[in-house]
């Protein structure tokens, strides 16, 4: 079955029809703030369910709690505060109680109800979220760079900011019904923010094993440097899946979100994001949103020790490597031969090779995604 929305019923900030038309008539008579990409991607993703139950920015009384518990103030579990900050100066004349409107690109994207203005301790929310103050952690060094005051309050959505991978991209009320339609019960969702290699393809099809579908949910958006760039993402499983997947079994959608690079915290996070879209298993990574050293090899498996009313199964598939003597992936588990026979595939050695122009071999990247990324001139993002 379909898993519930995270507290129990689908978010639909969506402003439609005549409510719509006022708002866009009173838009230009409001204070505004201008958004960056990763906050415009956060008022569609509140907007349009993705983070049921929240309604709008986050009050103090959800940011102190997420931060403190990592649950929301009516203890439903919730790990990353989505928060809205702004300067002192981009505030001046703001009140709570005004009604303000959110800009992205010189488009109005929403307008929202401010219910609270408040203070933050971002060093502190640094040491919660991303269990470091060091400012080379590309979350910390983000935070640092944010505006002193936070505000939270309801929003309602007037735009549609613009996306140019539409034709890939599902909302959470779109998903429940394609489930349905194809009559799977359990889905297991796979977040990622890379192209797939062939250890992404045995945890994928391990998951696929014991469940109805798989739910391909690439992260767009912000990434640090040296991640490889959305086009390349897109481009790859694409060509992964019309290859190497049975038509029925996979729905591929993008999600536009920043990574945050918070570890166990952001695994709970992408948990309950593919909850709302429907999932009833979510596919958790060994180094989950790791970066560096910064968190430990299993930390991201153990948080989900902490949340038994999550509402969605996490899998804990074993990492994959290929052996010279099985002569194929294979993991810990069930592969008995030495170490001197593993390969591991390693997205570093990859990367490496394929800045090189060289082609990975297949038992590390089916060739059809090799040729997709290395038809791209340039297929990271740069510093």
């Amino acid at each position: 079955m379909v898993s519930r929305p995270h507290g129990g019923r689908l978010v639909d900030r969506v402003s439609r029809g005549r409510s719509r038309e006022r708002l866009l008539a009173e838009v230009a008579e409001m204070p505004r703030l201008s958004l960056t990409e990763g906050l415009a991607a956060d008022v569609a993703n509140i907007a349009h369910g993705v983070y049921t139950p929240l309604e709008g920015f986050m009050v103090r009384e959800d940011y102190e709690s997420v931060l403190d518990q990592m649950r929301l103030s009516n203890d439903l579990p919730w790990t990353i505060p989505i928060v809205l900050d702004a300067s002192q100066e981009t505030l001046r004349g703001i009140r709570e109680g005004d009604e303000i409107a959110l800009y992205y690109g010189g488009l109005p994207l929403a307008v929202m109800r401010v219910e609270e203005i408040y203070e933050w301790n971002k060093k502190l929310y640094a040491e919660r979220i991303f269990k470091t103050r060091d400012p080379q952690h590309p979350g910390v060094a983000k935070t640092l760079a944010r505006g002193e005051l936070l505000v939270g309050g309801p929003l309602l959505l007037v735009n549609e900011m613009p996306e140019p991978f539409e034709n890939v991209r599902l909302w959470p009320k779109e998903t429940r019904v394609l489930f349905r339609e194809r009559g799977w019960r359990t889905i297991a969702a796979f977040q990622t923010r890379n192209v797939p290699h062939t250890g992404h393809e045995y945890v994928q099809k391990a998951a696929l094993t014991f469940v109805d579908g798989l739910f391909v949910n690439p992260l767009v958006g912000w990434k640090k440097p040296g991640d490889y760039k959305d086009e390349v993402i897109v481009g790859a499983y694409k060509a992964l899946i019309e290859h190497y997947y049975p038509r029925e079994s996979v729905v591929f959608s993008v999600l536009r979100m920043e990574m945050r690079y918070a570890g166990p915290r952001e695994a709970v996070h992408h948990a309950i994001v593919r909850k709302n879209f429907g999932a009833t298993h979510f596919i958790v990574g060994r180094d989950h949103a790791g970066v560096g050293n910064y968190y430990g090899p299993y930390e991201a498996w153990e948080i989900f020790k902490e949340f038994p009313d999550l509402g969605i199964t996490p899998l804990f598939v074993r990492e994959a490597f290929y052996c010279r003597k099985c002569g194929q992936m294979v993991n810990e588990k069930i592969c008995p031969h030495p170490e001197e026979y593993r390969v591991r595939i390693s997205g570093t050695k990859l990367r490496r090779m394929i800045l090189r122009g060289e082609t990975p071999p297949p038992y590390m990247m089916r060739p059809e995604v090799a040729r997709v990324v290395l038809s791209h001139p340039s297929p990271f993002v740069e510093g």
